[in-house]
């Protein structure tokens, strides 16, 4: 049976700046065709022409799908699904699915629709990112303009719940696999703690909070998390029972380098391993000690004519015997580490090669 394709949902409230990160990971595709599912809500298509306009091969018109009848949670089965079978049913079908909700929207029931026996056999929830404009929250109000909010709720006929901002908020970071903090530029070094711990602590235990400015956030990050979220809604179930909707335009235009300044990554290179279970463990164990984002890469096992593949989102480690080594080929492990600025290289390197 071919391979699922994954799909990441990105949510968040109106002006988080869902669509400045899209915009940035297209930008920085490195060839994967990524297709769009846009919940832009009303006439207009803001976030479709914003996309559109980004001028890279990897988002042409014909890999962005827009739905524009209102809160995509409220109509799944009317104009999510048939979207999904659309895409899925393609000759050329996306490497990955980029799903945009609007900010009014709770990503539970979306997460749930992907059990849908037309669909669960082809594609999976990569993961759940949720995001969030930092300098609004740390004000504790949310979002940076209520007053659109309120407007979009109202615009909506078929939004079928009325949702306490507070609550659509918990209900956002309760279903996440990764929670973003834009806007970080915004706050000092104090205040983007104090907003950090606070946003953990509404998280499920696991889950990376991230910062980024005007959405620049690493492809790696992203995407490739692995989560299967359809097969986990028990621990991902909403705080509150309710329903809901947004568009998304990013009201932050500071000027500001659009760098990953906020990220780094390294390579590790070791000699081969003697067991492969003994080094996931040894794996596992640096990443909650570091706090590591991610951690792939290749390892050569003691006795073993085939690679060793690895791959770490988090407290998971998956490894498996992908191919025989190319003659020639030194057989030497070589990881890469990929996380937020301010890793203990030297430590994180100790640690994979003990």
């Amino acid at each position: 049976m071919p391979a699922k394709v994954p799909a990441t949902i990105v949510t968040g409230f109106l002006g988080a700046g869902k669509t400045t990160l899209i915009r940035h990971m297209l930008e920085n595709a490195g060839g994967r065709r990524i297709a769009l599912i846009i919940n832009e809500f009303g006439d207009l298509g803001v976030d479709g022409d914003l996309l559109k306009g980004c001028g890279d091969e990897t988002c042409s018109e014909d890999d962005i799908m827009e739905l524009s009848n209102g809160c995509i949670c409220c109509t799944v089965a009317e104009d999510f699904i048939p979207t999904m079978e659309a895409l899925l049913n393609r000759e050329n079908a996306p490497d990955h699915i980029v799903i945009e909700t609007s900010g009014l929207a709770l990503p539970q029931p979306l997460v749930r629709a992907f059990n849908w026996p037309g669909i669960s056999t082809r594609v999976t929830v990569d993961g759940v990112v949720t995001v969030v404009d930092g300098k609004a929250v740390h004000e504790g109000l949310f979002a940076s303009n209520l007053a659109a909010i309120e407007a979009q709720r109202a615009a909506d006929e078929n939004l079928d719940h009325e949702t306490p901002l507070s609550e659509l908020f918990e209900d956002q970071l309760a279903c996440a696999d990764m929670i973003v903090i834009n806007k970080s530029d915004l706050l000092n070094a104090d205040q983007l703690t104090e907003t950090t711990g606070n946003i953990q602590s509404g998280a499920r235990d696991g889950v990376h909070v991230v910062h980024a400015t005007m959405g620049a956030l690493p492809v790696d990050v992203l995407l490739g998390q692995g989560i299967g979220a359809e097969a986990d809604l028990d621990a991902r179930h909403e705080v509150h029972h309710h329903h809901h909707h947004d568009d998304d335009h990013d009201d932050h235009h500071h000027e500001h380098e659009h760098g990953h300044d906020e990220f780094e990554s390294f390579v590790v290179t070791r000699p081969e391993i003697a067991d492969a279970q003994t080094f996931a463990e040894r794996i596992a164990g640096t990443i909650r000690h570091h706090d590591i984002l991610r951690l792939k890469g290749f390892a050569a096992v003691a006795g073993k004519p085939m690679r060793l593949a690895i791959q770490a989102v988090g407290p998971r480690v998956d490894t498996y015997f992908d191919q025989p080594f190319a003659p020639g080929t030194p057989r030497e492990t070589r990881l890469v580490v990929i996380g937020q600025a301010g890793l203990d290289r030297a430590a994180i390197e100790a640690a994979l090669s003990a």
